[in-house]
């Protein structure tokens, strides 16, 4: 019988796919001791993973300063990106209250990881996101941990009101004065730049325009900035610098999102008079503060629910948004106008841009069968509209020179009372 000899070739063995493996780590605090600690994580991570045979190194992000409970931490978010632009098939972080104590946001995050084939795996809890089991756990635990986040929060505030019930301030920082260890003295440098905002503006000079003089002088505002009209009506409604403090003038909105709302009467506010030596005498700053209420009575803002085209005016030549304000005719009826916000606060050195009337604005939106998305004014009165669909359209409009001699006279009242 012949033989037959068959060759059989030699299996090449499998070579594991290798994973790209990078890790998450977060300190919630900018302090030296917290930064050190989370270069010493970086480090960890960096050796973990280079040792495994079976792994990528794929990096190490790293937020330091944020809460847990926000989603604006930078280097998660570019991991994030990085994982749905298929760079990293797992992330290895330290525990869930270090990816998140937002349970929705970190649920929502995982399954979206999950989706795309990324597993996350938290060393203190020994949970992979992807096992059997791992989402149940994972959800129980985030539970505990934003219990335990909201348990810390209202601890502090309990803590901030019982000292604002004690007419005890939370900190703060204020320009012209130094602060230390809670005792407050006047910067006498600063102070004297305090005193000659209050002394110009009673003199009827224009908020814009004391900002052109200090910025002309080369005098910084508060943490090197340069001066504008917000900074200087700021300081000249700031009761502290009558010698007064005003405690919760401003409130967290809850554990979760951290972000600080104006109180503007959800929560009891505490006044303590003659609280620190005052830079202004109590007769200059109340002569100050019935100047701006008048103004503020004469041309209120209007609230943003009452009118047309709300967050949707920019300016064509700066960017800066246009707000709708009132303005005063001395007559019975209602006039307004948009303006643009770096004209407002800086003047024609910052933007020269003209502001459009609202009737005008409103007639030129209409007739169109497309939903506006966007609005431009434009220089030499043009304005562009930007439609969902992406299309464009640029519509001109006239400024009104004529003057009546009603209008001067009323022009010229309004200007009266401004600066007599």
């Amino acid at each position: 019988m012949d033989r037959n000899v068959q060759k059989i070739e030699a299996k090449k063995p499998l070579v594991p796919k290798r994973k790209r493996v990078c890790a998450y780590a977060r300190v919630s605090s900018g302090k030296d001791a917290m930064l050190h600690s989370i270069s010493a994580q970086v480090s960890y991570y960096m050796e973990l993973i280079q040792s495994r045979r079976d792994w990528i190194y794929a990096g190490v992000y790293a937020d330091s300063a944020v809460t847990g409970t926000k989603d604006t931490r930078d280097d998660f978010q570019r991991m994030l990106t990085d994982c749905r632009a298929g760079k990293i098939d797992m992330i290895i972080t330290k525990s869930i209250s270090r990816f998140a104590r937002n349970t929705v946001t970190m649920l929502e995050t995982v399954r979206e990881l999950k989706s795309i084939g990324i597993d996350v795996y938290f060393e203190k809890e020994n949970i992979h996101s992807t096992s059997g089991d791992g989402e149940l756990m994972l959800t129980i635990l985030a539970s505990f941990a934003q219990e335990e986040s909201r348990s810390v929060s209202e601890n502090c505030k309990w803590r901030i009101h019982h000292n604002y019930e004690e007419g005890i301030a939370n900190g703060f920082q204020i320009y012209g004065y130094n602060i230390k260890n809670r005792q407050i003295t006047i910067n006498e440098e600063q102070a004297a730049v305090v005193r000659l905002i209050f002394e110009m503006y009673l003199n009827g000079i224009g908020t814009i325009t004391i900002a052109k003089r200090l910025n002309g002088r080369g005098i910084s505002a508060p943490g090197g900035k340069t001066w504008n009209k917000a900074s200087i009506v700021e300081m000249l409604k700031n009761e502290k610098y009558a010698g007064d403090i005003l405690l919760q003038k401003y409130y967290s909105e809850n554990h979760i999102s951290k972000r600080t709302l104006v109180n503007n009467g959800v929560l009891k506010k505490y006044l303590v008079t003659d609280n620190h030596e005052p830079i202004i005498d109590r007769d200059t700053f109340e002569r100050v503060q019935k100047i701006i209420a008048d103004k503020a009575e004469r041309n209120p803002r209007v609230a943003p629910y009452d009118y047309q085209f709300k967050n949707m005016v920019f300016c064509g030549c700066c960017g800066a948004k246009y707000y709708r304000k009132k303005v005063h005719t001395g007559t019975p009826s209602e006039h307004f106008v948009w303006k643009c916000n770096s004209y407002n606060n800086a003047g024609k050195d910052k933007c020269s841009n003209k502001q459009i009337p609202d009737d005008v604005l409103l007639n030129l939106s209409k007739g169109f069968n497309k939903e506006i998305r966007t609005i431009f004014i434009l220089p030499e009165c043009k304005v562009r509209f930007i439609f969902e669909d992406g299309s464009e359209a640029i519509r001109e409009w006239e400024i009104n020179r004529k003057w009546s001699d009603e209008m001067k006279a009323r022009n010229y009242e309004n200007l009266r009372r401004r600066y007599m």
